[in-house]
């Protein structure tokens, strides 16, 4: 659901995507104490580091897949040494034939899954199979409670449902009045034909007006056409998905059993996958060539992206996140980023024991804080490092979004937060990575934060390798730049908060903080 959420924060005339001043290029790199930036500050931390040894360091980036020759990634892709190339057999022994640069939980012999229902619609559709044959009259006390359940998922679903498809058509509407207005204009769609466009309704009066609110904010007619379009294609497909059988055709496309969580062998090595934008962005984020004088510069300076493909255009399954954590840490990733997430998780005793594997081998992970405007302390979303058996995962870092300028809307309006759940915010709003096809695109979200405080934490890894995961943790928290004037709390008109009272920290991630604290005990 990553397109639908930039569509729909459009239609809510936000200024999420449309900032009045143009940001600084790689402003995640830079620094508020020198550059009056709220980037990462990891430029001024290369200055204190570059006398000093490091070692290169593997971070997974779990995703939608990811462009591997870009011209700003393909220097840093992660290759398997285990792995001959093209020869059909796993070499390695790993389980996977053929993964030299990652692994997709997505594919098989008859394609690449792109869009999926999401997990709401999953639950219904088996709760609506198994109970439509049963006595529902004549249950056991087991299955009587399990029609409860599934009588409240129900009604959820259909809720939601009807939601989507009024969304859907808000977008349509938007879409069709751009067409109108090009169709008037040659095909152009540009500020001055909007203007002139003479609406044929009160509704396409109300959708000019928000407009021309818009593309005055910044936002260039052309970016607004292809956010529309890839928002109605996105929600146009989760509505039509969400009403399948959606277990059938992954079990056609991947050849896995949807429903068997003890299979961990299954997939293929094509890492790019059908739709690589999100992927391909984070990936960016991390780690682009800093020496190439191409695009944009990656935060950490000596690392392997290994693309793991685990997240369609919908809701990823439990069984492949797990499975996706799995393969990083026995390949060598000790940071995982996660730019991803859902509100339901059926199979989640699969992803904590894949949370407590990756503990139990020192590997960090990462973890996108969701783009909803939520309280996570109130709402938490999935994956999380609250396992059902009680345990709080140390291994884990929350990731809420940021803007470049202070004041009060320097969070992202979208961003989720959470006094107790989410530990920092990081850059996360108009930033500027590598896309496919050799491109370049400025997105937001949190799906960017997690990015930027993975490129931390890999600085982190690489220069100083006696710390242990939860110790990087630490101390990123430890150095946070703090911020002390209250904030707009995402989602809401008015309401203002300290920082402290919206996440963990109380501040912003700063790698060069973190080096100056990490030189002292030297």
């Amino acid at each position: 659901m990553k397109k639908y959420f930039i569509a729909a924060s459009l239609l809510a005339a936000t200024t999420v995507f449309a900032q009045k001043k143009k940001t600084p290029d790689n402003w995640q790199t830079l620094n508020p104490a020198t550059d009056k930036v709220y980037g990462t500050g990891s430029e001024e931390a290369y200055k204190a580091l570059k006398d000093k040894k490091h070692k290169t360091v593997i971070v997974a980036v779990i995703d939608s897949g990811t462009e591997i020759d870009h011209e700003d990634l393909k220097d840093v892709i992660w290759t398997n040494p285990g792995e001959i190339p093209d020869n059909s057999i796993d070499d390695d022994h790993n389980g996977y034939v053929d993964d030299i640069h990652g692994w997709s939980f997505l594919g098989g012999k008859n394609g690449d899954i792109n869009y999926e229902a999401t997990e709401l619609a999953r639950m219904y559709q088996r709760g609506n199979k198994k109970f439509a044959t049963l006595d529902t009259t004549k249950l056991s006390a087991d299955e009587a409670k399990e029609f409860s359940e599934f009588k409240k998922t129900k009604n959820t679903f259909l809720t939601e449902q009807t939601k989507q498809e009024q969304q859907l058509m808000g977008i349509e509407m938007f879409k069709q009045f751009l067409e109108n207005v090009k169709k008037q204009s040659n095909g152009e769609l540009t500020k001055a034909s909007l203007k002139k466009y003479v609406p044929a309704s009160e509704i396409e009066g109300k959708i000019q007006k928000r407009l021309k609110m818009i593309f005055a904010l910044g936002l260039k007619p052309e970016e607004l056409d292809s956010q529309i379009k890839q928002g109605y294609e996105s929600m146009n497909n989760l509505v039509k998905y969400n009403k399948m059988n959606v277990d059938s055709i992954r079990q056609y496309i991947v050849g896995d059993d949807p429903n068997n969580s003890t299979e961990r062998y299954y997939g293929c090595n094509r890492v790019e996958g059908p739709d690589a934008l999100h992927g391909t962005h984070v990936s960016g984020i991390i780690a682009a060539m800093r020496t190439n004088n191409l695009g944009i510069i990656g935060i950490a300076n000596d690392v392997k992206i290994m693309p793991i493909r685990a997240v369609p255009n919908g809701d990823e399954r439990d069984k492949d996140v797990a499975n996706a954590i799995r393969y990083a840490v026995d390949n060598g990733a000790t940071v995982i980023n996660m730019s991803f997430g859902k509100y339901y998780s059926p199979d989640k005793v699969l992803v904590d024991e894949a949370v407590k594997y990756a503990q139990s081998k020192d590997v960090l992970l990462i973890h996108a804080a969701g783009n909803e405007s939520k309280d996570n302390d109130v709402e938490l979303s999935f994956p999380n490092r609250e396992l059902l058996s009680g345990e709080i995962a140390n291994n884990w870092i929350q990731v809420g979004a940021s803007s470049y300028k202070k004041g009060k809307n320097i969070l992202g309006s979208f961003s989720n937060y959470g006094k107790t759940k989410v530990d920092f915010f990081a850059p996360g709003v108009d930033i500027n990575s590598t896309v496919c096809d050799n491109k370049y695109l400025a997105e937001s979200g949190t799906s960017m934060a997690s990015p930027s405080a993975a490129g931390v934490a890999a600085i982190i890894r690489e220069y100083y390798p006696e710390l242990k995961a939860n110790e990087v943790k630490d101390v990123l928290m430890k150095t946070v730049v703090p911020y002390k004037k209250k904030v707009k709390v995402p989602g809401t008109k008015k309401s203002k908060m300290k920082l402290k009272e919206l996440c963990v920290s109380g501040g912003f991630i700063n790698v060069n903080n973190a080096v100056i604290e990490l030189n002292k005990k030297k």
